[in-house]
């Protein structure tokens, strides 16, 4: 997808936040700010887009986003259950927030590990409904280079991003 593709998304959701009255925030790891970027392309981006964490490290992970040590553990960094856990940690410190999206992956060129191959990036989403948060989390495997990889996860999130504002 390329950059005028990638704005025109960032704008749907963006509109989509407007219309729902949501603010978003998101946490990234692999993706290293470029989804926070992407969302913050458009003007007045300000009224629905609060804050961005880039927490490449387990150790950011936990302190910034309070993903448990023992699910790092269990499931590693590059799970749904870590991507499930950075993005309701978002919605616990963003606190005017609606809609948090997370990305954790692997976009390569090394650092596949069995049954977690390059280009397996992993995708919690959490939004406030009444007093609590529900998240839920997917996977997808990218092909291409760690570029391609990074791209295609932004996209992703965005779409996901897209598809939780218009069933909620």
């Amino acid at each position: 997808m390329g950059n005028r593709e990638l704005e025109t998304l960032a704008g749907e959701v963006g509109a989509a936040l407007r219309a729902a009255g949501w603010v978003c925030a998101c946490a990234e790891s692999c993706t290293g700010g470029l989804l926070a970027a992407a969302l913050t392309t458009r003007p007045g981006s300000s009224a629905w887009f609060d804050r961005g964490f880039v927490t490449y490290s387990n150790a950011a992970k936990v302190e910034q986003l309070r993903v448990g040590n023992d699910t790092l553990e269990r499931f590693g960094a590059v799970s749904e259950e870590t991507a499930m856990e950075m993005a309701a940690g978002v919605l616990a410190t963003a606190r005017g927030a609606h809609l948090a999206l997370s990305t954790t992956g692997i976009a390569g060129p090394d650092g596949a590990t069995p049954g977690k191959p390059v280009g397996m990036v992993c995708f919690g989403v959490a939004r406030r409904a009444g007093p609590g948060i529900v998240t839920r989390a997917v996977t997808h495997v990218f092909e291409g280079d760690r570029e391609a990889v990074r791209q295609g996860a932004v996209t992703f999130a965005l779409r996901l991003a897209l598809q939780d504002i218009k069933q909620a």
